[in-house]
Order: structure tokens, then sequence, then C-alpha cells
């Protein structure tokens, strides 16, 4: 399997995103495109200006016990807010978040801050995930279409088209140290493989496994991708094996019933911990 950086200028507002991709690398027939959720929330002007932000008691509150700009942890309540969520828990550093975005079907999405960062955009912003992922996914896939880069005839068994693409971001694991990525939506690839039924190395079938197979990839890509100065908003991912499909839409999340780390995250009504 390759794994192909794609380097690029660094994008602002109104920048064309797959001008500048098709600029800067080739793509091939049955190729999966991981993407920047941040570099196209920019690209979009999802970004927030957190100098017209005016913090509430509750964001101020907040961002004492999290060491946060009261403004950026307003950005935070409101984009929380937005995608139907909860606060679950503060550190020295973030607010946790349990995302519910329109759109997805199952589960939901734990994460720092609301998908917001301060990081890779200019002093006094915030950006995120773009306000409509699905909708962002739609569109890349509709504008490579336009400029004709592959050839028309998809892949044997792919209805969706000749290539994939995963919009991802990157995040921490409990209990782990480091960050690795993981996909919000994707399209063109099947985002979960069951292996349920099957048997391991001794004939002992698996009762409850499921390969995670957009946010392994999501992973591989990020190991390029880099989250510093590396100016690396996309990676192609080459000879992987995967099958395409016409899927497109949300990654599922897992329900709170099956969650083994549920309760890890005891939401109150009380104080900081609650619904928004």
């Amino acid at each position: 399997m390759l794994l192909l950086p794609i380097r690029t200028k660094i994008l602002k507002q109104g920048d064309h995103f797959v001008q500048e991709i098709l600029k800067n690398a080739e793509l091939h027939s049955g190729d999966i495109l991981v993407v920047s959720s941040k570099a196209i929330a920019m690209t979009e002007g999802a970004q927030r200006d957190l100098k017209i932000i005016k913090p509430s008691p509750e964001a101020q509150k907040l961002a004492e016990e999290c060491n946060q700009d009261p403004r950026f942890t307003q950005a935070v309540l409101d984009e929380t807010k937005r995608m139907n969520g909860t606060i679950v828990g503060t550190c020295p550093f973030a607010l946790l978040t349990s995302l519910k975005p329109n759109g997805m079907k199952t589960g939901r999405i734990l994460c720092p801050n609301a998908g917001l960062d301060q990081s890779n955009v200019a002093s006094g912003s915030a950006i995120g995930w773009p306000r409509d992922p699905l909708q962002s996914i739609r569109k890349l896939r509709q504008s490579f279409s336009i400029f004709n880069f592959l050839p028309l005839e998809a892949p044997a068994g792919a209805k969706w088209g000749p290539f994939s693409i995963l919009i991802s971001d990157s995040c921490c694991r409990p209990s782990r140290l480091g960050v690795t990525a993981f996909a919000l939506v994707c399209a063109g690839i099947d985002p979960l493989r069951s292996e349920i039924g099957k048997k391991d190395l001794f004939g002992k079938k698996l009762r409850v496994t499921y390969e995670a197979v957009a946010d392994q990839l999501a992973t591989a890509a990020n190991a390029v991708m880099g989250n510093a100065d590396q100016c690396c908003p996309a990676a192609i991912i080459r000879d992987h094996g995967y099958p395409l499909s016409d899927f497109c839409g949300w990654v599922d999340g897992i329900e709170d019933g099956e969650d083994m780390f549920q309760n890890l995250f005891q939401t109150s009504s009380e104080g900081s911990l609650k619904n928004h």
C-alpha cells in the first residue's frame, strides 16, 4: 500500500481545494483520497473570528477550568449546540464533547472542543469541521468529476465512482498518548467491515469484531499528512486492496448501551456537565 502526501500552498478562504490538489498530485483510478477536515473548512470559510465573540458567564467559568480563552470556549459551546452535543467532561486544556451531527445515523462522536482548534489558523481565529461535511464530500466528488481527471468508467463493482474520498480529523484516544485520526464522512468505500462469525486462528468464531476501515485509512494517511507545518492537507492511498462501493455518508459510531467506555463519561445536570 502506498501513502502519497499532497503538499500545497497555505490554503485560505475562497481557494478551490480540488484545483490545489490537482496542481500537486496525479490521481489514479481506484485511489483513496484522504483530505483534512480543517483544510476543507478553511477554504469554505468556516473559521471563527474570536475577536467578535462575547463569552457567556458559563464560557468564562469553563475557560478557567480548561485554561482557555473564554471566547474560544464560547465558540466550543456554540459548536456543541449546533451539533446536538453535550459537554461530558473537562481537563486542564480542553472540553470533552459528545456530538451527534445532523445526518449521523448511529452513535456519537467523542472529541475535544467540538472539533475546534486554534492551530493551523491565523491568530485570533479558530477552525473546526466543515459546516456540513456530507455536503462537502459530495461537492468534492462533483468537482473532481467536472475536471475529468479519471476515466469515466469506475473499477468493477464500484457504483459510486472511480475513486474514494475520506474527510478526516486528528484525535486522541482514552489513556493513550499522542494523536491518531478518524474519518468523519466517506464516499466510495464502506467505512466498516464486520468480522462477526468469522473464525480466528484457532477456529473460534468472532462475536463483536468490526474493522474500522475508514478510521484505519485516515490514521495511515495522517502519518504522512502531519499536524504541524507540513502544509499537507491531503494524501493518496494507492494499491490498498479495499473494494470501492457506492457508500456515501457519515461513519457510524456505537450506541451507548454497547460502548465499553460509556461509564467513563457520566453526564450530570449540574455544573458544566449538561446539555447545550
